[in-house]
């Protein structure tokens, strides 16, 4: 039987385990070893869902949890993709939607917490989606390059639902934080 303390240490310890397989994968991927690359990124994906239904489970949910989650999926995410463009696997005009919508939604939240002093971490459903969609997407594209399979029409259906989630993601949060500016403004 799992202590409790380390049991509610544990989805913290994943994401901080995802978190440190950034510099592997992209040192992976590098080396163009697409099929290690892709079990390692399936263990990642795989993570990201483990370590929050392990919190909600074990009432194990916690502040810094809530706030090293997003990072470690826009590290792990971002690297991912910008590794994979930088070898002309992905389109890159694809990465740089990607990594804008991500450096928008940081920089965003930068500026609410220096502004307010009330930033909570509250990711949105098409958020959340965003990353599901990403994450097959570069499961795909690393079956397809590492195992040899080849159904252009997925990645490319997959590639138009990442774009599409992605600017619906990022037009989201600045409607949401637009509305809260708003509001904020009103109160001065």
């Amino acid at each position: 039987m799992i202590p409790s303390t380390l049991l509610s240490l544990l989805p913290n310890l994943i994401t901080l385990a995802r978190l440190l397989a950034v510099p592997l994968m992209v040192y992976v991927l590098l080396e163009q070893s697409f099929i290690f690359a892709f079990w390692l990124f399936l263990a990642a994906g795989i993570s990201d869902a483990l370590d929050g239904l392990i919190a909600k489970q074990c009432g194990a949910v916690t502040e810094i949890g809530a706030y090293l989650d997003p990072i470690a999926d826009k590290a792990l995410l971002v690297s991912v993709y910008v590794t994979l463009g930088h070898l002309g696997v992905i389109e890159p005009w694809l990465v740089i939607l990607i990594v804008s919508r991500d450096l928008m939604i940081v920089g965003g939240a930068i500026l609410f917490q220096t502004l307010t002093q009330s930033l909570k971490m509250e990711p949105l459903w098409i958020s959340k989606a965003n990353t599901a969609f990403q994450i097959v997407l570069a499961l795909v594209v690393l079956g397809k390059t590492g195992f040899g399979i080849t159904e252009p029409w997925i990645t490319e259906t997959l590639t138009w639902v990442v774009a599409a989630t992605t600017i619906l993601s990022g037009g989201a949060y600045i409607y949401k934080w637009g509305l809260r500016a708003l509001d904020m403004e009103g109160d001065l």
